[in-house]
């Protein structure tokens, strides 16, 4: 375990977490909404910290980045929790499904992680990213990490659903490097009701970001609810106010977790909102159409 950053202490033994807009307020032995920051005798900790339960080196492009050293391979490591409860969760094992307790995470230390990236340099490697689950609520261990990476050379990619409050994401965008965020629906009641989130907050991340690091857009595309051409003029008008040059990747949704009343998404349907976004955006790309 490690203690926590962006909490302050309450009265009776509470603590209010303010590592993401959730800002759960946790009793004793508690834990926030994300399931890995825990109070514990009146102080928070990162139940995560160090643990690891997927590592690999991926084509960059699987992140996906596509326009970020293509044809480089990065290193790419995940723990366990998610601060949304989206329930069409395309890796909810994971995300949803491990505990704290699972003997599937592997134990290992800033310092490590960034050793084991630069023994993969001679094969293509450009640096570590933080994916798999989501990794603002792996925060002290990212940010550990991405300093480490950083001063050797290494890049720092996250991969994640942008929902993170303005102070840490701030003191983390000078070590990163570039970002795939999930804009996952336009709609603020999909966020709301579906997601457990907010959009505000998401775009305020790719703004954050945008102007920080090189960034790509993912949006999962689900047969009724987020598939309208409607939207997706929306979505690309916004990404085009903040840069035509953001990249947008629209990925087919299968069916998973506790979404599995609807077929996946038809290549078609994906096709004609790239040519929707296309009229505001200069790189846009489908995901998963096999």
């Amino acid at each position: 375990m490690k203690q926590a950053m962006y909490y302050e202490k309450r009265e009776g033994g509470s603590v209010q977490c303010f590592l993401c807009p959730h800002n759960c307020v946790i009793k004793q032995d508690g834990a926030g909404i994300c399931r890995v920051r825990k109070n514990i005798g009146g102080e928070l900790y990162s139940l995560n910290y160090g643990k690891v339960t997927s590592i690999a080196l991926d084509p960059v492009e699987k992140k996906p980045l596509y326009r970020f050293h293509p044809g480089k391979y990065i290193l790419s490591a995940g723990t366990f929790g998610c601060n949304l409860k989206c329930s069409f969760c395309q890796n909810w094992s994971i995300s949803q499904g491990m505990s704290p307790d699972d003997e599937r995470a592997v134990d290992i230390t800033p310092g490590q992680l960034v050793k084991e990236a630069l023994k993969h340099v001679r094969h293509g490697n450009i640096g570590i990213a933080y994916t798999y689950n989501e990794p603002s609520i792996w925060y002290e261990f990212v940010y550990e990490t991405s300093m480490l990476a950083k001063k050797e050379g290494l890049a720092n990619v996250l991969v994640t659903n942008g929902f993170i409050s303005r102070k840490p994401l701030e003191e983390l965008l000078p070590f990163v490097d570039a970002m795939n965020i999930d804009v996952k629906s336009f709609n603020p009641s999909f966020y709301k009701e579906i997601c457990k989130g907010s959009l505000e907050n998401v775009k305020e991340t790719v703004e954050m970001a945008a102007a920080k690091c090189h960034v790509e857009v993912t949006t999962l595309v689900i047969p009724g609810f987020n598939d309208s051409v409607e939207e997706m003029d929306e979505i690309a008008r916004w990404l085009a106010s903040v840069s035509p040059e953001i990249v947008l990747h629209l990925s087919r949704y299968f069916p998973r977790y506790k979404m599995n009343d609807r077929s996946p998404t038809p290549v078609r349907t994906l096709e004609n909102l790239r040519d929707e976004a296309l009229k505001y955006l200069r790189h846009v790309y489908l995901g998963n159409v096999w």
